[in-house]
């Protein structure tokens, strides 16, 4: 039964179920931005972007996921995140996210008049930086 005036969050991929518990607040990186989730917000949906999902309070106290495409479901008791990849911090290979980044890099100078190519490589550059981030604890 979730505690009055906490959010029952969950934090789901297609592989796995990384949250299912309450919190009193909870960060999401939308593509507009951050926005921060208290109990009875406003029903919304966004579009997830590269970042931290950041739990604060509840069952589990303060945690930690680095997350990438998705979408969030906030509801005034709830909150749901559907996103294709989700770690924890010390889940993240920091040499892998590390050659994302380089390869990112590449695509980007490879780019020419391609603006699709750039969009692509942007996004492939923010997702590495976001892990990369998020594994060293300064996101």
């Amino acid at each position: 039964m979730a505690d009055t005036n906490k959010l029952t969050v969950r934090l789901v991929t297609p592989d796995r179920i990384l949250v299912d518990q309450t919190a009193d607040a909870v960060e999401v990186p939308s593509k507009s931005g951050y926005l921060e989730v208290l109990y009875g917000h406003a029903p919304l949906l966004a579009e997830l972007g590269p970042g931290e999902v950041r739990l604060h309070g509840g069952e589990g106290g303060d945690q930690r996921f680095n997350v990438a495409r998705g979408f969030v479901e906030v509801l005034p008791e709830r909150v749901t995140i559907l996103a294709e990849s989700a770690l924890k911090p010390e889940e993240i290979d920091t040499a892998e996210a590390q050659k994302d980044l380089d390869e990112g890099r590449k695509l980007w100078n490879e780019a020419g008049d391609d603006a699709e190519k750039y969009d692509e490589a942007n996004a492939v550059i923010r997702e590495a930086e976001s892990q990369m981030e998020s594994a060293q604890g300064h996101s």
